[in-house]
Formats: structure tokens, C-alpha cells, sequence
């Protein structure tokens, strides 16, 4: 029985109200009091993973036909692995009542996204452990996706700070342990406290943890993020449909073109643009070029962070191979944007194929150079086997995707499962774990840059001909060949070059298999040159929260391991 008619039997109409979506998603509105009934009996119908909660402001919404009254909407998208299937459920709230039952309790990975909602919509959920602002600063004033809160500094006044305001700001950077739901020892005695960052190296970034410590034993330890946070779901909002996509490559900044790819792809599902053969297989090649790019930077870190400090520099090298071929193509490196609304920016240069040649029978003897510096390397097993491990159930509990979810032993690519741009002609496999530790993880991202591999040198000797871009009227830009025949062409030209091009009405989800696990952009078009609200899940945001729980109990060296495994971004996580 398909999902709808499970909760039409088990909860009735019209309770239930139900929502055509460009995704084919199901998606049911509920009211606020089924809330937890209704997610219990689909975690208990095998959608085992929240993989994204979050809101939409609809006061400004023109076209909202067939959908409930609401001023906020919050919305709970969960996957069905057994099912290989997702339901949205939403609930509508009104501007003078945005409290929600917190569904922390049935999905653990709620916590943080909870905090977001409240953080950047003002959504209250009730019986949250800890419910506090989590991107923004404690001080900050308003709700900055609410749709009244400025875009941009112009629209603000000048920045000043009152003596008076500097001692609010800096009182409000003191620690203070029960702030952060930490315990104190007992009233004579106390626990270590520690800062790891935000600045630390291995940290990776702008992140900072806040350590319990009982000597070197971690007794507990506190994520704390949002310093990388420079509001891209905001500035979605004020971009054109095509300007926004240089801004995505911002996010996961180390995967390139691949953040442009769930996101264009939602905007052509919502306005059904078909994209040519060989622009797909463009993009495959870029993005496999990018995935292995980016595990090479990953291979690298997670030997220095463990204390091996040689197989970085050798990896640089072979990423700046990679560069040399991708600048080659679309004349940029870590940023290029290349991705178009219904295809590529331009078509393969004359010659394109023979470096990518000369890289796959390059790499391969290096990788098995590394395998024994590196993954071989005792010291190394030492020091991440069973360290840091959690089971299959634990990573649907707290979100994980991509190599984190497959280290455990669960085999899911999105590639393979539900593929996308072509993905189901490449000849690859998937890595697979089987204790869902620090190295494993590691592990299993190392065999993938192998399939990579496999998937490119595919593209090299299968790239079919044909256009690079669709020939339809709202891909950017639109063809040019006959803007000087006729003004019509010209002024199309221009207007959608200029302005952008006018989406239909609608909503749109595309999720792909990233470098760091599953990315989606969830669009509302409401029938404009630009977004109405632009959602991006990205895996490095869940990822983090699950620190704690793999953690606690170990020690500080053990930290370090555990955070080297994860292999994320703090753009990525922050946005």
C-alpha cells in the first residue's frame, strides 16, 4: 500500500490534506495536535530518517492554490530506505502562534534543526532540551528568514556599538557550563573545561567544541557552530534563478561544480526543462572529477590530524592535477559555477580528453602507494579502529549520509538508488564498511575515489554528441545563434540574462549523492524571476551533531581522530 493510503486509513481525512509537488513527493498537511502521532507511525513504517526539518515564511506567497491557511509552515521531509521512497509532512502555523511539539524524542537529529527553525523563523518547540539560537548570536535581533528581516547591509543602518551594547555583547561571550545543559561535578569539586576552537587546526575551520574534560577522559562535549554562517538560503532569495549559482558553490566549497547540480536541477524540475545526453554526462565528469578532488583533501587531513604528516603534501599534488584538468574545462578552479539551468556553460575545448587520460593511468599506483603509507600504517589502525563507531540505526537516528551511512555497513548511493543525470549507464561500485568507525570511514571514501575513477574514464570513452545546452526558452542563457535575426530573440536574450527567467509556480526537491553524503535544494518558485524560499540540506549540518554520541567517554586524542573521519565543511554546515 502506497504511503498516502496508509495515512488516509490511519489517521482519516480531512485531517490529512494532501499536496501536488513538481517532486512527485508526498506531501501531506496535518494539523499541529497530530504531530507526533503521525511521525511515530511513519518512523514505525520504515521512514527510519528525518533527513531534513525546516520552514517557510508564506506571508508574501501570491500562489499557494489548494494549500491550507498559514502564515509559517514548518516541514518534516523523512526517506524510506526499504521503500526507496521520502514523505513531506507540514504543518501550517499561524503569525500569533508558532509553537510546535518538539519530535526530538522519535528522531534525535530533530535537535539541531529544531534550533535552526527557531533561530531563523522564531518557530517555538515545546519539550526541547535545549532550545537557543544555533547560527546566530545570542544577542541578535529578529528572524533572518523571516521575510521582514533586510537582505542586504544597505538595508540596515550603519553598524555602531554603544559602550553600553559592548558590555551586553561581551557578556554574553562568558561560559558558563549550565548554559550549554553541561553538569558540574559537585558543589567543592568541578570538571576541566576546554575550549577545541574555533580556531584550532584540526578542527578544519571555523568550529569550535566545547570540552567537559575529567583529566584526558571526555565526560562531555558541546558542538558549537555558525561562525561560517553568511545566510546563503537568504541570499537565494534576492538572486536571480541563474545568478544564485555561483553562490552554491560556496557551500561544500571543496565539491565544486557538484553544488550546482541538486540545485539546477530543481530549478529545471520545476520548470520542466530536459537536459541534453551529453550535458549530463558533462556534468557526471565534472562532478566525479570534484568528488575525488575533494577526497584527496579528506585522505590527506585525516592522515595529519591523526599525526602522520607526509601524505598531505603528496595529495595536494594530485589534487592540483585535478584543478589543472577542470581549469582546463571551464576556466576555474575550487569555484568555477559552470552549471547552467538546462546544462553546461560551454561546450568541451578541442584536446579536453587527454589529460583526463593521462590522470587515470596516473593516480591508480599512487593510491596504492598511499593505501600502504597511510591505511595500512599501524599506527594509524591504531589509533581509528573502533574509535568512534555507531551501528546502521544510530546513523537514521541522527541523519548521516553518504560514506559515513555506507561505513556501517549499509550500502546507499543515491547514484545507485535513485539515479540521477545519467548515473544508471556508469559501470561503478559501492564501497561498504562494516564497523562504522573512524576507519572505516576514512575507508570507504579511499575506494570511492577508485570508482570515481571508473565513472570518468566511462564519460571519456562514451561522451556522446549533441547540444550541451537544452533549447527551451528559460535556460540561462538562452541561445544566442539567432539573437541577431529577429528583436523578439534579443529582448528574451536579454530580459533573462539580465532579470532571469520567470519559473513557473510550484515546489521542487533534488537530492543528490554529494561528496560528504546526500545535498538538496528544496525550491518555491512562486512564479517569479528569483526564489521564494530556497532550503539546503546539506550532510555536514547532521553530521556534527552525532560528535557527542561517539565521543563521550573517550579521550582528547580520540576527539581528534573522530572529527579527522567526518570529513566536513564548516560552510557547508553553516551556510
Amino acid at each position: 500500500m502506497a504511503i498516502k493510503e496508509e495515512l488516509i486509513s490511519e489517521f482519516g481525512l480531512p485531517a490529512l490534506q494532501f499536496q501536488e509537488c513538481a517532486d512527485n513527493v508526498p506531501t501531506a498537511w496535518i494539523i499541529r495536535e497530530d504531530v507526533i502521532a503521525v511521525l511515530r507511525f511513519l518512523k514505525s513504517h520504515s521512514y527510519v530518517m528525518m533527513l531534513d526539518l525546516s520552514a517557510i515564511d508564506e506571508r508574501l506567497r501570491q500562489n499557494r492554490h489548494g494549500q491550507p491557511a498559514s502564515d509559517f509552515t514548518v516541514f518534516y521531509h523523512l526517506i524510506s530506505f526499504e521503500r526507496n521512497e521520502d514523505v513531506r509532512i507540514k504543518v501550517a502555523l499561524s503569525e500569533s502562534d508558532t509553537k510546535l511539539p518538539s519530535v526530538v524524542n522519535i528522531f534525535p537529529n530533530a535537535n539541531w534543526y529544531e534550533r535552526e527553525v527557531f533561530d531563523m523563523f522564531g518557530v517555538h518547540f515545546t519539550d526541547h532540551p535545549h532550545l537557543s539560537r544555533i547560527l546566530m548570536p545570542p544577542t541578535w535581533e529578529g528572524h533572518p528568514l523571516r521575510k521582514e528581516h533586510p537582505a542586504r547591509a544597505t538595508e540596515m543602518d550603519p553598524y555602531s556599538l554603544s559602550d553600553d551594547q559592548q558590555e551586553i555583547e561581551q557578556d554574553a561571550l562568558r561560559f558558563e557550563p549550565e548554559d550549554w545543559g553541561m553538569k558540574r561535578k559537585t558543589d567543592t569539586s568541578d570538571f576541566m573545561f576546554l575550549n577545541l576552537g574555533p580556531n584550532h587546526p584540526s578542527v578544519h575551520g571555523v568550529f569550535r567544541i566545547a570540552l567537559q574534560l575529567d583529566g584526558e577522559k571526555l565526560v562531555d562535549c558541546v558542538p558549537d557552530i555558525g561562525y561560517h554562517h553568511r545566510g546563503a538560503e537568504k541570499m537565494a532569495e534576492r538572486q536571480s534563478w541563474h545568478t544564485f549559482i555561483p553562490y552554491t558553490d560556496r557551500v561544500d566549497y571543496l565539491g565544486g561544480v557538484m553544488n550546482n547540480l541538486p540545485y539546477v536541477m530543481s530549478v529545471e524540475q520545476l520548470a520542466g526543462i530536459e537536459v541534453p545526453a551529453r550535458a549530463q554526462m558533462i556534468r557526471v565528469m565534472l562532478a566525479e572529477l570534484y568528488r575525488i578532488a575533494s577526497h584527496l583533501v579528506f585522505y590527506g587531513t585525516f592522515a595529519q590530524d591523526v599525526g602522520q604528516l607526509s601524505p598531505v603534501f603528496y595529495m595536494f599534488i594530485d589534487r592540483e592535477k585535478v584543478f589543472d584538468i577542470i581549469s582546463s574545462i571551464t576556466g576555474g578552479r575550487m569555484h568555477s559555477g559552470w552549471f547552467r539551468i538546462g546544462g553546461v556553460a560551454q561546450d568541451l575545448p578541442k584536446g579536453w580528453d587527454v589529460a583526463i587520460r593521462e590522470f587515470i593511468a596516473w593516480l591508480p599506483a599512487r593510491l596504492d602507494h598511499y593505501q600502504k603509507m597511510v591505511m595500512d600504517n599501524k599506527i594509524i589502525k591504531q589509533r581509528t579502529q573502533f574509535i568512534g563507531d555507531y551501528s546502521t540505526e544510530e546513523a537514521f537516528d541522527w541523519g548521516i549520509t553518504g560514506s559515513g551511512l555506507r561505513a556501517t555497513g549499509f550500502d546507499w548511493d543515491y547514484r545507485k538508488k535513485r539515479p540521477y543525470s545519467g548515473y544508471e549507464q556508469f559501470d561503478f561500485d559501492v564501497p561498504v564498511g562494516s564497523n562504522g568507525d573512524a576507519y572505516d570511514r576514512a575507508m570507504v571514501r579511499v575506494e570511492e575515489i577508485k570508482q570515481s575513477l571508473r565513472i570518468v574514464e566511462q564519460c571519456v570513452n562514451n561522451m556522446p554528441e549533441g547540444p550541451y545546452k537544452a533549447q527551451h526558452r528559460l535556460t540561462t542563457p538562452p541561445p544566442k545563434k539567432n539573437t541577431l535575426k529577429d528583436i523578439e530573440t534579443l529582448i528574451q536574450h536579454f530580459v533573462n540574462v539580465s532579470w532571469g527567467p520567470v519559473i513557473p509556480q510550484g515546489e521542487g526537491h533534488v537530492a543528490i549523492e554529494a561528496t560528504k553524503g546526500i545535498n538538496s535544494y528544496y525550491l518555491i518558485s512562486d512564479k517569479n524571476t528569483n526564489s521564494y524560499r530556497t532550503r539546503i540540506r546539506t550532510p555536514s549540518f547532521p553530521h556534527l551533531q552525532m560528535i557527542p554520541l561517539i565521543s563521550n567517554g573517550l579521550f582528547v586524542a580520540d576527539l581528534i581522530a573522530i572529527i579527522a573521519s567526518i570529513d566536513f565543511v564548516m560552510a557547508d554546515v553553516d551556510r
